[in-house]
C-alpha cells in the first residue's frame, strides 16, 4: 500500500506514465486534433506503470499556437468505457486555481492530488475545453481510446455523454506519482512505432514497454517503463508530423523525466527506410546512412553517460516484405546491427532482431510475431520482444527527491533475472 503523503515532507516524484506530444497532423479527417475543440469534455485513460500517494499531471501545449483555456480538469480512477468511479474525483489545479490556461508552446504540471494509486492502475483524466485555442498538441497513435462529449461533464459517473471516440491522446503527456521513499529507477524506452505500440491490441496494454513492466513485476523487481515512442520517428530526420528527431528530443523525452535511471534505444529503421519515401508517407526522401545513424547513436550516449543514466541499444528488426524494404535497406540494417552487437559502446545491446526474426529467413519477422505488415510485431511479438531483455541489464538503484542515484544492494543474477 502506498503511504499518503504527510504535510512537511517533501515528496520524491517520478513519472508512471507518458505519452510524447506531437505537432498537429496536416492530413485532415485524421482526428480532433485539427480543429481543437471548443465546449467540449474530453476523457482519456492511461494505465500507470508505478503507484504513490499523491498525484499530478504534465498537460502540454507545446505546438499550439494560441493559450489553451482549460475550464476544469479531473482525476479519478477508471471503470470500463468512459465512467468513472465517482467517490475518486479530484481536481486538477494549476496554482491552486480550478480554471487555468496553458500558454502556447508550453507544458505544465498541475498542483499535486492527494490519492493512492497502485501500479497498473488506470486513470481517467477529464477536462472541460469552454474556448477554441486552434489545432491540438496530440499523440497520434495511443492505441487506446479517448472520449469526447459536448459541453460539461467532466464528473459524470456514467459516459454515456461521451458519444465520439479517437485513437489519441489529446494535451495530455505525463502522469507523476509521488512517494515518501525513493522508488526504483524508472526505465525509458525511447524509439519509433515499434516502441509506440503500433500492431498491438487497442485498450489491451500490450506494446513492449507494456509488457516489459508486467516482466518486472513477476520477477519481483517492480519499474515503471515509460514509453516515448513515436509512430513513424526517426533518429537523424526531423519531420513536421512525424516528430522531431530522436537525436533532437532524446534529452527532453527521456533523459530529464524525474526518476529514470536507464534508457532503452529503439531507432533507426524508419531513417533506413524512408530515405526512399514510401508512397503513403507524403514527405519528400532524405537519404540516411548507417554511418550517420552509428554517429547519432553515439550521440545519445554520450547524452545519458553525461547525466549519469545508463543507456541500453536494441538492434533493429527485419522488416522484408514492408512497401519500404530493398536490398540496399537491408544492408545499411545490418550494418547497423552489427556495430550494436560489437562496438561495445552502448552499457548493453537488447537483440530484437534475433528474437523476432523468421528462422527460415532472418530478413523477415516470424509468422507468429507479425501483425500482417511485415513491420510491425503483434501481440506475441510484444511479448518475445520483452522476453528478449536480460533484467539484470537494467538499472539497479533508485532516484531520491534531487535525482541523486543510490546503487541497489542486491539484485538477481544475470540469469536468474532473465
Amino acid at each position: 500500500m502506498f503511504q499518503p503523503i504527510p504535510a512537511r515532507t517533501a515528496p520524491i516524484w517520478s513519472v508512471a506514465w507518458m505519452a510524447v506530444p506531437q505537432q498537429p497532423r496536416r492530413f485532415s479527417g485524421s482526428g480532433w486534433d485539427g480543429t481543437g475543440f471548443a465546449h467540449h469534455t474530453l476523457r482519456q485513460v492511461v494505465r500507470v506503470g508505478s503507484g504513490g500517494g499523491a498525484v499530478r499531471v504534465r498537460l502540454s501545449n507545446r505546438y499550439g499556437t494560441a493559450p489553451l483555456p482549460v475550464q476544469v480538469a479531473a482525476i479519478a480512477r477508471t471503470v470500463p468505457g468512459a465512467g468513472i468511479r465517482p467517490a475518486t474525483l479530484r481536481p486538477l489545479t494549476c496554482g491552486s486555481s480550478v480554471s487555468f490556461t496553458i500558454p502556447a508552446g508550453v507544458d505544465l504540471v498541475t498542483d499535486s492530488v492527494p490519492l493512492r494509486i497502485s501500479p497498473f492502475e488506470s486513470l481517467t483524466i477529464s477536462m472541460y475545453l469552454a474556448g477554441s485555442a486552434g489545432a491540438a498538441t496530440q499523440h497520434t497513435r495511443a492505441f487506446a481510446t479517448t472520449f469526447r462529449a459536448v459541453g460539461d461533464h467532466h464528473a459524470d459517473a456514467v459516459g454515456t455523454a461521451f458519444t465520439e471516440t479517437s485513437q489519441s491522446w489529446y494535451y495530455l503527456s505525463g502522469i507523476e506519482v509521488a512517494n515518501v521513499r525513493p522508488q526504483p529507477a524508472a526505465v525509458v524506452v525511447f524509439g519509433d512505432s515499434i516502441v509506440d505500440g503500433f500492431g498491438s491490441t487497442a485498450n489491451s496494454d500490450h506494446r513492449f514497454p507494456d509488457e516489459l513492466a508486467r516482466r518486472l513485476v513477476a520477477a519481483g523487481i517492480p519499474h515503471a517503463v515509460l514509453n516515448a515512442g513515436i509512430s513513424g520517428n526517426r533518429l537523424v530526420v526531423d519531420s513536421a508530423w512525424l516528430g522531431e528527431s530522436g537525436a533532437r528530443r532524446f534529452r527532453r523525452d527521456a533523459l530529464e523525466l524525474p526518476g529514470v535511471g536507464t534508457v532503452i534505444v529503439l531507432e533507426g529503421t524508419n531513417d533506413i527506410g524512408l530515405d526512399g519515401a514510401s508512397p503513403d508517407v507524403g514527405e519528400p526522401p532524405v537519404r540516411v546512412t548507417a554511418d550517420q545513424l552509428i554517429a547519432a547513436h553515439r550521440e545519445l550516449i554520450r547524452q545519458a553517460r553525461a547525466r549519469g543514466v545508463r543507456v541500453l541499444g536494441a538492434t533493429l528488426p527485419p522488416f522484408e516484405g514492408c512497401p519500404f524494404y530493398s536490398d540496399k535497406a537491408e544492408a545499411e540494417r545490418r550494418t547497423v546491427n552489427h556495430w550494436l552487437r560489437t562496438s561495445g559502446e552502448y552499457d548493453a545491446v537488447i537483440d530484437f532482431d534475433a528474437a523476432l526474426a523468421d528462422p527460415g529467413n532472418p530478413r523477415r519477422l516470424a509468422p507468429a510475431f507479425d501483425s500482417g505488415d511485415h513491420l510491425h510485431p503483434n501481440d506475441l511479438g510484444y511479448t518475445a520482444m520483452a522476453d528478449a531483455v536480460n533484467l539484470a541489464d537494467l538499472n539497479r538503484g533508485t532516484r531520491d527527491r534531487y535525482g541523486a542515484y543510490s546503487p541497489r544492494t542486491s539484485w538477481p543474477a544475470a540469469d536468474s533475472a532473465r
